[in-house]
């Protein structure tokens, strides 16, 4: 199994990011402006980008410290099996966001594009919380050409 791992540093509270993290208005900051569905475990989460929803469901809250998502469709058929954290890592200076897509089946150039996707999301959700602005998809920056 592959996993991406990113780790991010945020000036700003646990309490903020965590808000971004769980509800409709916080993920439509950073990931993609429309997003509805955010709750409580047990709810499903739909992103959607242009004709496509990505849907995950909330696995596991701890507020403050780790939000956990599982797949929750078929599209994109390669994250089925995966699911997503991102854990808080609260130290002097900052909250340091560990991310990660684990349960991946294989490294293909899909995983490659999505490692790469998340981090530029990851610094959309930086932004958003240092500077009141992300770039959620469709202003994601693109990374290539197609």
């Amino acid at each position: 199994m592959a996993t991406i791992y990113h780790k991010v540093g945020v000036k700003a509270s646990t309490d903020a990011i965590y808000e971004a993290l769980t509800t409709d208005q916080g993920l439509s900051g950073w990931w993609t402006s429309t997003t509805d569905g955010a709750g409580d475990v047990g709810s499903i989460i739909n992103f959607r980008f242009n004709e496509i929803v990505v849907q995950f469901e909330v696995a596991e809250l701890v507020p403050n410290k780790k939000v956990v998502w599982k797949h929750h469709a078929d599209m994109p058929e390669a994250w089925t099996p995966t699911h997503v954290s991102f854990e808080l890592e609260q130290t002097d200076e900052q909250v340091f966001i560990h991310f990660k897509q684990y349960d991946w089946e294989e490294e293909t150039p899909f995983f490659a594009h999505c490692n790469l996707k998340w981090a530029v999301f990851l610094l959309s959700l930086k932004d958003l919380l240092e500077k009141g602005q992300g770039q959620p998809f469709p202003n994601d920056v693109q990374i290539d050409h197609g």
